[in-house]
């Protein structure tokens, strides 16, 4: 099996955009839990109450929506676009992981400050509900309180990268290309 790359960052980081970049099978977990949520699965129902507050979905929802999108893919590299968010879900992940054969090879860290993420989001053009200012500004608290304990996590287990995710995003990729190579 080939391995798992994680990506995480603060919302509007470029997370999406770079794991495209990648060319490999990406699961981005907002668009599954949007899915969800949209075809009114009952994972999709327990998770639109929490999205629409920019609050965290529940790890078992999230871990369980990862679950199912595995079950679907092949055997090639995949990006995790964000998830895991939080310690436990990184354990669940490993879980999940290795109910599938499968390994986590990196977790890379778009860095890009909060001002900077505030104005990309707020020129985002697909108007998604959870773009408003209070709850940008909200989802950056979340993140800053419970997705950052996630860089000593995979710093620990010596698969951590950093990369600055400001500027052009062509320079962007190929900073992450560099990092993981």
């Amino acid at each position: 099996m080939e391995p798992v790359i994680v990506l995480l960052g603060p919302p509007g980081s470029g997370k999406g955009t770079q794991g495209k970049r990648l060319g490999h099978a990406t699961l981005a977990t907002g668009d599954l839990l949007r899915e969800a949520i949209a075809g009114g699965t009952e994972l999709g129902r327990r998770a639109r109450e929490y999205t629409e507050r920019g609050d965290l979905v529940p790890d078992d929802v999230v871990a369980g929506v990862l679950r199912d999108a595995f079950g679907d893919l092949g055997d090639g590299p995949v990006v995790l676009d964000g998830f895991p968010r939080t310690v436990a879900q990184a354990e669940a992940l490993e879980e999940v992981l290795d109910e599938h054969g499968r390994r986590l090879a990196a977790a890379l860290v778009i860095d890009v400050p909060d001002d900077e993420v505030v104005e990309r989001i707020s020129r985002r053009q697909d108007d998604r509900a959870d773009d408003d200012p209070g709850t940008v500004r909200n989802r950056l608290r979340v993140y800053h309180e419970r997705t950052e304990p996630l860089i000593a996590f995979y710093a620990d287990r010596g698969l951590l990268h950093r990369v600055d995710g400001t500027g052009d995003p062509d320079d962007v990729a190929e900073r992450v290309r560099r990092s993981l190579a």
